[in-house]
């Protein structure tokens, strides 16, 4: 018994040795330190002859030393070990390549394919070494040549991705559009795929590859699968009327009438500014949606678009439209969420604060369940912080807490305790909330938890009787009471009696986004160029460079001023919260074929 023990203290010692050697090889490796990684490459594969993984590290370290004749020699020897193993000859022909023999390179290549008849199981390891070499065309061919013999997804997708590389573009879709045809579970994986290629623009190359690949397939062999892929290559245009037919012809088709890509697309539209093909394809799904709860879903979507596109001049038909809509289906928990809207709409649109209230007060005295009940003082909350009726919101705010503990809605509730805090000037109390709310499963309330606290934390230190920040947040209050030109004119004051102060940029950045609410694209410019001219070192420089960008792209239509600031945020700003949007559209607006 003590004999087996020691063997198998002998054989753990022995394995924890070699792993550390393995590592510290790599490690040489990858500092360039090449010497030294053949030395323990050599000792690790004298040691275990059968390892091909051994071997591929001291090839590696003899190659990047130029040591090509003892490379060879090594894999030679290997390969009369392994003669069926396709990979070692792919090494064998890379060894020749190094050295500029492009011919018997070539040979082994042709071996390695050869092999692979003979095994497919080898397939993937062949595929991904050619692919290593950035050997394309015979990456392509393992994968091809295994698909003759047996068509399995695991060869489809690294094959559809080697054409993307070639330059294949009709071929790759083609490939990912036959995989998803037999396999509906890889679509998301297709979807992501397709987004390397497919821009906003829709004369880019491959945008119109794809777009006739599957216009002819839908002539072809009328599967609704294409129509949904081309109504998502028309959303990636932001061409919604195009996207819009072809989702009606998915929707005249499917048996199950799911409403789900018209509120989609409409949603998808509407994010866009396309308010008004976003209203008809709600108007749409209104008129033909199979159910009641369909269409209350639809009449949502429909008000809440009308709502965000809406003038003065709008509210008295909005209103009538909401009176309409609870007419036809009734005051009752199945239109909760259309009262919820309306009541917001009556209260901080058409400031009928008493009406609105009243109307929450009826459907708090109905039968409801707690988390109705919990979006409803939400509701009554909102609006008396809005009142400057703090204490009372507060009392809401807390219930809520209690009434669905531990979810997001309790997360929204306490971010609100410290942002009514926040209205009131009680700076102390607000920090306390907000520092529980850090750790938010809630993204967005932890992102809104942590900007609040920033703010208060930068500059309740800077003044001690805090005048500029209780202005700041009289303007943040007036803003949310949507009395924009009173909000404008403390946020003027504090640029005026605080200029230099650390709230500067802060009342800027407020400042420039009211002014693009009003469509004052100028002053917004202005502002946005002021913080960048003022506070580039201060934190709020990254969102200046993004949101003038974004003003540039989408309101002044001004191509190369939005690429300079979206590039100053690729090139300076690579820890921001904008850095991957920014890239994005930077390259959309300069015509990369591949994003």
């Amino acid at each position: 018994m003590r004999y087996i023990f020691y063997i198998f203290v002998f054989l753990f010692f022995s394995f924890s040795v070699s792993g550390q050697d393995l590592n510290l090889a790599k490690d040489y490796l990858k500092r360039g330190e090449y010497e030294k990684a053949e030395s323990l490459y050599k000792k690790l594969f004298e040691n275990r002859k059968n390892s091909f993984n051994y071997l591929e590290g001291l090839t590696q370290a003899l190659q990047e030393q130029e040591k090509y004749q003892a490379a060879e020699k090594y894999l030679k020897e290997f390969q009369q070990r392994s003669s069926h193993f396709p990979v070692i000859y792919i090494e064998l022909g890379n060894n020749y390549d190094l050295q500029g023999e492009k011919e018997k390179a070539i040979s082994f290549y042709d071996q390695a394919i050869a092999l692979l008849e003979e095994n497919l199981a080898y397939t993937l390891q062949t595929g991904r070494k050619f692919h290593k070499y950035n050997l394309l065309e015979y990456a392509a061919k393992s994968y091809e040549k295994a698909l003759e013999k047996e068509a399995k997804t695991a060869y489809i997708l690294p094959l559809a991705r080697v054409y993307g590389e070639q330059g294949k573009l009709e071929k790759m879709f083609a490939t990912y559009m036959d995989l998803i045809f037999e396999n509906p579970r890889y679509r998301y994986a297709v979807n992501k795929s397709f987004s390397d290629y497919i821009t906003q623009d829709s004369e880019n190359e491959a945008n119109k590859i794809l777009r006739k690949l599957l216009l002819k397939r839908v002539q072809e062999d009328p599967e609704i699968l294409y129509n949904e892929f081309l109504s998502w290559l028309f959303i990636q245009e932001n061409d919604f009327a195009k996207a819009f037919i072809q989702e009606k012809a998915i929707y005249q088709r499917v048996e199950d009438k799911n409403i789900s890509g018209l509120m989609q697309l409409a949603k998808a539209a509407d994010e866009k500014d396309h308010s008004k093909i976003a209203k008809e394809v709600l108007n749409y799904t209104v008129k033909n949606a199979y159910t009641n709860e369909q269409k209350i879903k639809a009449y949502e979507a429909l008000m809440e678009v009308k709502i965000n596109s809406s003038a003065p001049k709008d509210y008295k038909n909005i209103d009538e439209d909401f009176k309409e809509i609870l007419e036809e289906f009734g005051r009752d928990k199945n239109t909760l969420e259309i009262q919820l809207q309306y009541t917001r709409f009556m209260a901080f649109r058409q400031t009928k604060t008493r009406e609105a209230k009243t109307l929450l007060q009826d459907l708090l005295s109905a039968r409801i369940n707690q988390f109705e009940e919990a979006k409803i003082k939400m509701q009554l909350a909102d609006i008396l912080a809005a009142e400057e009726n703090f204490n009372q919101a507060l009392i809401y705010y807390s219930q809520i807490k209690s009434l669905v503990k531990n979810t997001p809605l309790a997360q929204e509730a306490l971010f609100k305790v410290a942002q009514t805090s926040y209205y009131k000037g009680d700076f102390d109390w607000a920090q306390t909330q907000l520092k529980i709310l850090k750790q938010s499963t809630s993204e967005l309330t932890a992102n809104d938890a942590m900007a609040l606290n920033l703010l208060i934390e930068d500059n309740i230190s800077m003044d001690s009787t805090q005048t500029a920040l209780k202005l700041f947040a009289k303007a943040d209050l007036l803003i949310l009471q949507e009395r924009d030109e009173e909000a404008l004119s403390i946020l003027n004051q504090i640029l005026t009696e605080h200029e230099g102060e650390k709230i500067e940029d802060e009342a800027l950045l407020r400042s420039a986004k009211l002014h693009e609410k009003q469509e004052n694209y100028g002053k917004a410019e202005k502002a946005y160029l002021k913080i960048i001219q003022d506070f580039e070192e201060g934190i709020l420089a990254d969102d200046a460079y993004y949101f003038l960008a974004e003003l540039y792209r989408t309101k002044l239509e001004d191509k190369e001023k939005a690429m300079e600031n979206y590039k100053k945020i690729i090139f300076e700003y690579a820890d921001s919260i904008f850095f991957v949007e920014a890239r994005k559209k930077y390259r959309q607006l300069r015509g990369d074929d591949v994003l």
